[in-house]
């Protein structure tokens, strides 16, 4: 996958249902119901059930927006709480143990690089209609074109933080213990792509 974009057909405009189920398992815990059920009365969306799969991407971007409406002096953190519990999920539910033991043996560049490739075979589930691609390795920089949750919005600072969140916990947790996901580009904020930076620390 590294080099070429992993677009999604339009059509096929879904997302997994994680980008909502997470962010109001935050909400509840973190703000109240009260806060949860604005949010998603605002959105016109309901809770969706998990098990039923992939969810549209419209419905995932119109509760991340009533989130930022409803308390945009919070809602970057609460966004970023999701995409960490998100991860969490993945690493509990998605990533098989013995593929996260093999990531963790390897030496930090090997097991970067088949953690990204899985994240890029997978991009579908988080990318939506929009189009993942690997675009450097010193640092690991990923890019996603299009990115669904923040098309059409503008600011003056980078807006994927759940993005940026899912990353940071899965390579934290798999390669490098302590390691930051920096968004250095995004749609949001008039760049033509949202580009994220893996960067260790020691």
């Amino acid at each position: 996958m590294d080099g070429g974009f992993v677009p999604v057909a339009a059509a096929e405009a879904r997302i997994g249902p994680n980008a909502i189920t997470q962010l109001v398992a935050v909400l509840d815990r973190v703000e109240g119901r009260a806060l949860r059920d604005q949010v998603m009365g605002a959105a016109g969306v309901a809770v969706p059930d998990p098990s039923l799969g992939m969810i549209p991407e419209a419905e995932a971007a119109a509760v991340h927006l009533a989130l930022r409406m409803a308390v945009p002096e919070r809602a970057e953190g609460l966004l970023r709480l999701a995409g960490l519990a998100t991860g969490s999920y993945i690493l509990k539910h998605r990533i098989p143990k013995a593929a996260q033991w093999v990531i963790r043996v390897l030496p930090a560049p090997m097991g970067a690089r088949v953690l990204a490739a899985a994240i890029a075979q997978h991009s579908w589930t988080f990318a939506g209609s929009g189009a993942f691609r690997i675009t450097g390795w010193h640092p690991l920089t990923f890019e996603v074109a299009g990115n669904p949750l923040v098309a059409g919005l503008r600011s003056d600072h980078p807006l994927c933080h759940w993005h940026a969140a899912v990353f940071e916990r899965l390579f934290a947790r798999l390669v490098w213990k302590g390691c930051v996901v920096r968004e250095v580009a995004c749609i949001a904020a008039g760049d033509p792509v949202c580009r994220f930076e893996v960067v260790p620390r020691p």
